[in-house]
C-alpha cells in the first residue's frame, strides 16, 4: 500500500501512526518527522513558505516510493508533505515505512527522504526577521543511490 498526501493543513502525527499500525502488515516500522526549524542565532524565521508543483510532486513521490517498495521490499508506506506557510516547530513531512526486517524500513525511509529533498518538486522561501529568500537545495551528504 501506498499513500501520498500533499495538503496545506497540519497532520497529527500520533493519529497517522496510529492509523498506519491499522493496516500492520510486518514488524518493522520506521516514522521520519520533519518540522519547521529556526535559524538562531544568524536570523530568526518568522514563517517558511513551501511551494510545489502539483502535477509533478505526487508523480515524483510515487515513483520514489515504488523503486523503494522494489529494493527493501516495503510492505506499505505513508507519506505526508505540506505546503504554505508554516511556523517554527510545525510539522512539513512524515514519512513511514513497512518491511519485515528493521534495516531495510530504516534504508527505505532515508532513502525517500534523501530522494525528496533534492528532486521532488518542492520549493522553500524562509521569510526572517532580516529578509526573505528562497532555500537551494542541498546535495551534500544525501545518498540517493539505489
Amino acid at each position: 500500500m501506498i499513500d501520498i498526501r500533499i495538503q496545506s493543513n497540519e497532520f497529527d502525527f500520533s493519529q497517522e501512526v496510529k492509523n498506519f499500525q491499522n493496516n500492520k502488515i510486518d514488524g518493522a516500522v520506521v516514522c521520519f518527522l520533519g518540522s519547521v526549524r529556526d535559524l538562531e542565532p544568524k536570523e530568526t524565521l518568522e514563517k517558511l513558505e513551501i511551494e510545489y508543483y502539483p502535477k509533478m510532486a505526487k508523480k515524483v513521490l510515487n515513483e520514489t516510493v515504488k523503486k523503494a517498495f522494489d529494493k527493501w521490499k516495503l510492505s506499505q508506506c505513508l507519506i505526508i508533505h505540506r505546503f504554505g506557510k508554516l511556523n517554527v516547530n510545525e510539522p512539513i513531512v512524515l514519512i513511514i515505512t513497512q518491511t519485515k526486517h528493521r534495516k531495510d524500513a530504516f534504508r527505505a525511509n532515508e532513502y525517500i527522504i534523501d530522494f525528496l529533498k533534492i528532486n521532488a518538486p518542492f520549493w522553500k522561501k524562509e521569510h526572517t526577521n532580516k529578509d526573505s529568500y528562497w532555500v537551494e537545495q542541498n546535495k551534500k551528504d544525501l545518498d540517493i543511490s539505489i
